[in-house]
Protein backbone atom coordinates (compact mmCIF):
# COMPACT_ATOMS: atom_id res chain seq x y z
CA UNK A 1 0.00 0.00 0.00
CA UNK A 2 2.63 2.07 1.01
CA UNK A 3 4.63 2.41 -2.60
CA UNK A 4 1.27 2.63 -4.57
CA UNK A 5 0.36 5.63 -2.79
CA UNK A 6 2.50 8.22 -4.23
CA UNK A 7 1.64 7.14 -7.88
CA UNK A 8 -2.15 7.39 -7.49
CA UNK A 9 -1.53 11.10 -5.48
CA UNK A 10 0.57 12.15 -8.27
CA UNK A 11 -1.94 10.93 -11.38
CA UNK A 12 -3.87 14.73 -10.79
CA UNK A 13 -0.84 16.29 -10.46
CA UNK A 14 0.09 15.19 -13.42
CA UNK A 15 -2.90 15.53 -15.39
CA UNK A 16 -3.33 19.03 -13.59
CA UNK A 17 -0.25 19.97 -15.61
CA UNK A 18 -0.91 18.42 -18.89
CA UNK A 19 -4.17 20.33 -19.08
CA UNK A 20 -2.20 23.67 -18.06
CA UNK A 21 -0.18 23.33 -21.03
CA UNK A 22 -3.19 22.34 -23.50
CA UNK A 23 -4.85 25.99 -22.41
CA UNK A 24 -1.41 27.55 -22.44
CA UNK A 25 -0.61 26.57 -26.31
CA UNK A 26 -4.25 27.22 -26.62
CA UNK A 27 -3.53 31.08 -25.66
CA UNK A 28 -0.58 31.07 -27.72
CA UNK A 29 -2.82 30.03 -30.70
CA UNK A 30 -5.94 32.56 -29.88
CA UNK A 31 -3.35 35.94 -28.46
CA UNK A 32 -1.24 35.36 -32.10
CA UNK A 33 -4.16 35.21 -33.93
CA UNK A 34 -6.53 37.86 -32.45
CA UNK A 35 -4.43 39.45 -30.10
CA UNK A 36 -5.16 39.94 -26.44
CA UNK A 37 -7.86 42.35 -26.01
CA UNK A 38 -9.86 40.64 -29.11
CA UNK A 39 -9.02 36.54 -28.04
CA UNK A 40 -11.35 35.30 -25.61
CA UNK A 41 -11.33 32.83 -22.94
CA UNK A 42 -14.09 31.55 -24.14
CA UNK A 43 -12.32 30.75 -27.56
CA UNK A 44 -9.10 29.56 -25.72
CA UNK A 45 -11.35 26.97 -23.77
CA UNK A 46 -13.03 25.59 -27.06
CA UNK A 47 -9.60 24.39 -28.13
CA UNK A 48 -9.37 22.64 -25.46
CA UNK A 49 -12.61 21.34 -24.52
CA UNK A 50 -13.04 23.34 -21.39
CA UNK A 51 -15.58 25.83 -20.15
CA UNK A 52 -14.76 29.33 -19.76
CA UNK A 53 -15.06 28.78 -15.74
CA UNK A 54 -12.52 25.67 -16.61
CA UNK A 55 -9.80 27.77 -17.72
CA UNK A 56 -10.27 30.49 -14.96
CA UNK A 57 -9.93 27.57 -12.09
CA UNK A 58 -6.37 27.15 -13.70
CA UNK A 59 -4.89 30.33 -14.24
CA UNK A 60 -7.24 32.84 -11.82
CA UNK A 61 -7.68 35.76 -14.76
CA UNK A 62 -6.91 36.25 -18.82
CA UNK A 63 -4.04 38.70 -16.93
CA UNK A 64 -2.48 35.84 -15.37
CA UNK A 65 -2.70 33.59 -18.03
CA UNK A 66 -1.26 36.03 -20.56
CA UNK A 67 2.06 36.21 -18.41
CA UNK A 68 2.03 32.36 -18.17
CA UNK A 69 1.71 32.06 -21.84
CA UNK A 70 4.50 34.27 -21.72
CA UNK A 71 6.29 32.46 -19.41
CA UNK A 72 5.88 29.46 -20.91
CA UNK A 73 6.29 30.42 -24.52
CA UNK A 74 10.15 31.71 -23.12
CA UNK A 75 10.75 28.23 -21.67
CA UNK A 76 10.63 26.64 -24.76
CA UNK A 77 13.02 29.04 -26.40
CA UNK A 78 15.70 27.04 -24.10
CA UNK A 79 14.96 23.98 -23.20
CA UNK A 80 17.10 22.17 -25.56
CA UNK A 81 19.68 24.23 -24.49
CA UNK A 82 22.05 22.48 -21.51
CA UNK A 83 20.89 23.96 -18.05
CA UNK A 84 17.76 25.36 -20.28
CA UNK A 85 19.25 29.13 -19.97
CA UNK A 86 20.94 30.99 -22.87
CA UNK A 87 24.64 30.54 -23.18
CA UNK A 88 26.98 33.60 -23.07
CA UNK A 89 30.02 34.61 -25.48
CA UNK A 90 29.99 33.82 -28.99
CA UNK A 91 27.57 31.25 -28.04
CA UNK A 92 25.01 33.26 -27.21
CA UNK A 93 24.70 34.79 -30.48
CA UNK A 94 25.18 31.48 -32.39
CA UNK A 95 21.71 30.87 -29.97
CA UNK A 96 20.24 33.83 -31.89
CA UNK A 97 21.15 32.30 -35.17
CA UNK A 98 19.67 29.24 -34.14
CA UNK A 99 16.36 30.56 -32.86
CA UNK A 100 15.60 32.36 -35.92
CA UNK A 101 15.98 29.11 -37.95
CA UNK A 102 13.46 27.51 -35.78
CA UNK A 103 11.27 30.35 -35.66
CA UNK A 104 10.92 29.66 -39.68
CA UNK A 105 9.53 26.66 -38.53
CA UNK A 106 6.94 27.67 -35.95
CA UNK A 107 4.93 31.11 -37.24
CA UNK A 108 1.97 30.36 -34.39
CA UNK A 109 4.69 31.31 -31.67
CA UNK A 110 6.34 34.45 -33.63
CA UNK A 111 3.26 35.33 -34.48
CA UNK A 112 1.82 35.29 -30.75
CA UNK A 113 5.43 37.47 -30.16
CA UNK A 114 5.37 39.63 -32.21
CA UNK A 115 1.51 40.81 -31.69
CA UNK A 116 1.63 41.26 -27.98
CA UNK A 117 5.07 42.41 -27.90
CA UNK A 118 4.03 45.30 -30.43
CA UNK A 119 -0.05 45.89 -27.92
CA UNK A 120 2.20 45.85 -24.48
CA UNK A 121 3.43 49.35 -25.28
CA UNK A 122 -0.53 50.30 -25.24
CA UNK A 123 -1.71 52.22 -22.26
CA UNK A 124 -2.64 49.43 -18.87
CA UNK A 125 -1.83 46.54 -21.30
CA UNK A 126 -0.55 43.76 -18.77
CA UNK A 127 2.23 42.47 -20.25
CA UNK A 128 3.85 46.11 -20.54
CA UNK A 129 6.05 45.19 -17.26
CA UNK A 130 6.88 41.99 -18.29
CA UNK A 131 8.07 43.16 -21.94
CA UNK A 132 10.14 46.35 -20.32
CA UNK A 133 12.22 43.42 -18.44
CA UNK A 134 12.28 40.84 -20.96
CA UNK A 135 13.97 43.57 -23.33
CA UNK A 136 16.28 44.86 -20.23
CA UNK A 137 17.87 41.43 -19.80
CA UNK A 138 18.17 40.33 -22.78
CA UNK A 139 20.17 44.09 -23.72
CA UNK A 140 22.29 43.11 -20.42
CA UNK A 141 22.65 39.40 -21.74
CA UNK A 142 23.31 40.49 -25.39
CA UNK A 143 25.80 42.91 -23.83
CA UNK A 144 27.64 40.90 -21.44
CA UNK A 145 28.29 38.56 -24.30
CA UNK A 146 29.67 41.20 -26.41
CA UNK A 147 32.35 42.11 -23.95
CA UNK A 148 32.90 38.26 -24.20
CA UNK A 149 33.83 38.76 -27.53
CA UNK A 150 35.34 42.34 -27.92
CA UNK A 151 39.33 42.37 -27.79
CA UNK A 152 39.95 43.91 -24.11
CA UNK A 153 42.64 46.09 -25.03
CA UNK A 154 40.59 47.76 -27.29
CA UNK A 155 37.12 47.68 -26.48
CA UNK A 156 34.09 49.83 -27.85
CA UNK A 157 32.26 52.41 -25.54
CA UNK A 158 30.29 51.27 -23.44
CA UNK A 159 27.83 53.57 -25.79
CA UNK A 160 28.75 51.63 -28.92
CA UNK A 161 27.86 48.44 -26.72
CA UNK A 162 24.34 49.12 -25.62
CA UNK A 163 23.50 49.93 -29.08
CA UNK A 164 25.24 47.02 -30.48
CA UNK A 165 23.01 44.69 -28.33
CA UNK A 166 19.52 46.78 -28.89
CA UNK A 167 20.41 46.70 -32.46
CA UNK A 168 20.85 43.11 -32.30
CA UNK A 169 17.03 42.10 -30.90
CA UNK A 170 15.66 45.13 -32.76
CA UNK A 171 16.91 43.12 -36.00
CA UNK A 172 15.85 39.50 -34.81
CA UNK A 173 12.00 41.26 -34.31
CA UNK A 174 11.58 43.78 -37.26
CA UNK A 175 12.67 40.66 -39.45
CA UNK A 176 10.13 38.48 -37.72
CA UNK A 177 7.64 40.89 -38.72
CA UNK A 178 8.78 41.59 -42.36
CA UNK A 179 8.79 37.45 -42.63
CA UNK A 180 5.04 36.97 -41.29
CA UNK A 181 3.82 39.72 -43.75
CA UNK A 182 5.87 37.59 -46.57
CA UNK A 183 7.77 34.68 -45.72
CA UNK A 184 8.44 34.20 -49.46
CA UNK A 185 10.56 37.63 -49.54
CA UNK A 186 11.97 36.86 -46.75
CA UNK A 187 14.82 34.27 -45.41
CA UNK A 188 14.17 34.80 -41.69
CA UNK A 189 17.01 31.85 -40.81
CA UNK A 190 19.94 33.47 -43.59
CA UNK A 191 18.46 37.41 -42.94
CA UNK A 192 18.97 37.26 -39.01
CA UNK A 193 22.49 35.21 -39.70
CA UNK A 194 23.88 37.82 -41.63
CA UNK A 195 22.46 41.12 -39.58
CA UNK A 196 23.55 39.56 -36.22
CA UNK A 197 27.33 38.67 -37.91
CA UNK A 198 27.63 42.09 -39.20
CA UNK A 199 26.38 43.32 -35.80
CA UNK A 200 28.83 41.61 -34.36
CA UNK A 201 31.43 42.05 -36.75
CA UNK A 202 31.34 45.95 -36.35
CA UNK A 203 31.45 45.52 -32.30
CA UNK A 204 34.23 43.20 -32.29
CA UNK A 205 36.62 45.37 -34.53
CA UNK A 206 36.63 47.92 -31.34
CA UNK A 207 37.52 51.53 -32.14
CA UNK A 208 39.36 50.92 -34.97
CA UNK A 209 36.39 50.11 -36.96
CA UNK A 210 35.52 52.75 -39.79
CA UNK A 211 31.77 53.71 -40.02
CA UNK A 212 30.56 54.48 -43.78
CA UNK A 213 28.13 56.51 -42.90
Amino acid sequence: MSTRAPRRAQRPREETARRREDILRAAITTFGSRGYKNGSLAEIADQVGMTHAGVLHHFGSKDLLLLEMLDFRDKTDVEHLEGQHIPGGLDLFRHLVTTARLNADRAGIVQTYAVLSAESVTEGHPAKDWFRHRYTQLRADVGAALREVCDPDDPPADRELDAAAAAVLAVMDGLQVQWLLDPEAVDLAHASAFAIDAILTAAVAGRSRRSLL
